[in-house]
């Protein structure tokens, strides 16, 4: 990237998922349950450095065991933290998930306020985003202010400074007021990024059309967009550039929990982007871009719990060769 910054800058929330001890049961069923670090921004960053490359976390976690906890997690995973704040009023966010026998995930959230939503735009680490060679971000930060005036703040140095702007909304209906809120301003901030990935649930969400053909997924493309993605599970991905467009399959695994999947995939896209940022320019590398990110959320998906699951390089070149 422009002058020879590799590092990934990444904003929101991180946060306690609770999982229940037995698969296939609704949150009233379960036993009991274990704690999970979680929070899809965290995610990014950890697949990032798990695969060899330089990130980084900006975000509010709660001045308690949880949070220490979180900030130590990054720490042990090679994320500079230096994002990192702590609020001494409010906790760090706490999810309840389970996955249903029906293979549908169910979410129970504590965050009323939890600590990531009052992080402030004074609270930033100026000189940490200035670094960024991508800027990645969620929509959950753009629920409730302080946090959605920070997250805007953020995108504009990130952007001044000459990042790529990197978007994954990451939608958890049950944390917005309404679909329709929901809707409104995860849009709000859509043409300002370069790089947009969404599942095929969230494509459904944003356009209204159950589809994922081209006519489709292109009522969410931008002109100023440089690369659009749809994923599709064990399907693999669609993507969508101004030049040229495909999907890549993905690779056939025992899947046992697909938490943190989605993460391992784009943590993987946007390093390969910052180490060849041409990759952008030409079908053949974005491709070959992409098939490492799909083997990547694959490997993520054969294991329970997303950051322990993250794969090295290792084990992605292993499954690529395999197959």
């Amino acid at each position: 990237m422009a002058g020879g910054r590799e590092l990934v800058v990444s904003f929101g929330e991180m946060l306690i998922d609770f999982v229940p001890t037995v698969a296939g049961v609704s949150l009233a069923e379960a036993p009991a349950f274990v704690k999970a670090p979680g929070g899809a921004p965290a995610n990014v960053a950890i697949a990032v450095s798990r695969l060899g490359g330089e990130a980084a976390f900006v975000g509010k976690l709660g001045d308690d065991e949880f949070g220490r906890m979180l900030a130590a997690i990054l720490r042990d995973n090679g994320v500079d933290d230096g994002g990192v704040v702590f609020d001494a009023g409010a906790r760090t966010a706490l999810a309840f998930v389970t996955l249903r026998a029906d293979g549908e995930r169910e979410f129970m959230f504590y965050r009323n306020p939890s600590a990531d939503m009052l992080l402030t735009a004074d609270e930033l680490n100026v000189e940490l985003i200035k670094r960024a060679a991508v800027f990645h971000y969620g929509s959950i930060s753009l629920i409730a202010e302080p946090c959605r005036s920070a997250h805007l703040r953020a995108m504009e140095i990130a952007k001044e400074a000459g990042a790529l702007l990197s978007y994954d909304p990451n939608l958890r209906e049950a944390l917005w007021p309404s679909r329709d809120e929901a809707r409104t301003q995860i849009l709000s901030i859509w043409d300002q990024a370069d790089i947009v990935k969404v599942s095929e649930v969230e494509l459904e969400f944003l356009t209204g059309i159950d589809s994922v053909e081209d006519d489709v997924v292109m009522k969410l493309w931008r002109p100023n967009m440089k690369l659009l993605l749809v994923t599709l599970g064990d399907q693999g991905c669609k993507y969508y550039t101004r030049d040229f467009r495909g999907a890549v399959p993905s690779y056939k695994v025992q899947q046992v929990d697909t938490t943190g999947a989605g993460d391992a995939f784009v943590g993987a896209l946007l390093l390969k982007i910052v180490q060849d940022p041409s990759s952008l320019q030409d079908q053949k590398k974005l491709e070959e871009a992409i098939k490492f990110s799909n083997a990547c959320g694959a490997i993520t998906a054969t294991k329970k719990g997303a950051i322990p699951s993250l794969p090295t390089e290792a084990e992605v070149l292993q499954l690529i060769e395999k197959a």
